[in-house]
């Protein structure tokens, strides 16, 4: 990881939070591939569309690796709300997909500061709506095994969407939270700590929050902050995979308590020496490796386990 560090700080390309929206997705974009594992081919790679509330067409790719009916993980990838896309996780969700034998769907929600809060739950939670509804019939997928899943802002999303998926009466077989964000003003002991780390220092989830949710009071919301949900009994199943170097570390864990408090069946692991990200950086760090085999034998166990 320490390697890994040294040799991006070597290529001395500006922060993310130091450029324009549209340049830090860019960047990012530009990045996003360059220490994934390689590529895995799979049967079904499909590209379509899924409404959301107002109307807008959300992007959307279904990835299987065989065409039978299969159960799905409905992904929602990380960025800060404001970068971050399908392109950037296909690689993740194509390895998700052929390790756990699942079908994957990735969804592009809006991202910020073009649409705020709560725009990207709003989309996660259409996408979800729609694809228990419509998955079964337009894609020939088993809806009746459905879970959400996601990393940083994306497990927030997914985080959620359990919670508004309970509510709905959804059944979710699993939430997949990968170092996800669940406080409300980034205020734990770990933020403090790590707060000069890299890949997610302090200034980087500043800029991230002010183009998503600037206003504090906002953020007290829990389709932003999970941790402040009211009740989260009677959620999907939760596994979490948290990285040690992480600002986020201490809120993921205790999101994993809140969860445990209320009855949810909790799978936490902790990946020692990473940083935040560390889960696109399979060929450089042997940790991801593992995650990506672990996150995909709990999707295995809840989706296709008889």
């Amino acid at each position: 990881m320490a390697n890994v560090v040294e040799r991006m700080e070597r290529a001395g390309h500006p922060p993310l939070y130091t450029l324009s929206p549209d340049e830090a997705r860019a960047a990012y974009e530009r990045g996003a591939g360059v220490l994934e594992v390689p590529k895995p081919q799979l049967d079904r790679v499909e590209d379509f569309a899924i409404p959301a509330r107002d109307g807008h067409s959300l992007p959307a790719r279904l990835y299987a690796p065989s065409r039978e009916r299969l159960p799905v993980l409905l992904y929602f990838h990380g960025g800060g709300f404001t970068v971050g896309s399908i392109a950037t996780h296909d690689t993740l969700c194509r390895v998700l997909s052929q390790k756990s034998g699942c079908a994957v769907v990735s969804l592009d929600y809006r991202l910020a500061p073009a649409h705020r809060f709560p725009t990207a739950h709003d989309d996660a939670w259409d996408a979800l709506a729609w694809l228990a509804k419509q998955g079964g019939g337009e894609l020939g997928l088993d809806v009746s095994r459905l879970a959400v899943g996601g990393d940083s802002a994306g497990g927030t999303l997914a985080a959620a969407c359990a919670i508004q998926a309970r509510d709905a009466g959804l059944p979710l077989a699993l939430q997949l939270l990968i170092y996800p964000g669940t406080t409300a003003l980034q205020d734990t002991e770990s933020h403090r700590l790590l707060q000069d780390v890299p890949l997610l220092p302090k200034p980087m989830v500043d800029y991230f929050f002010g183009q998503y949710i600037p206003s504090h009071a906002d953020r007290e919301d829990w389709r932003f902050a999970p941790l402040l949900a009211d009740d989260v009994e009677g959620v999907a199943p939760a596994w979490l995979g948290l990285a040690e170097v992480d600002p986020l570390i201490d809120e993921g864990i205790a999101y994993a308590d809140k969860l445990r408090a209320a009855g949810v069946p909790v799978d936490l692991e902790i990946y020692r020496g990473v940083t935040h990200e560390f889960v696109k950086m399979g060929r450089a760090i042997p940790e991801a490796l593992q995650a990506h085999a672990d996150a995909a034998r709990a999707l295995a166990d809840a989706l296709t386990a008889p």
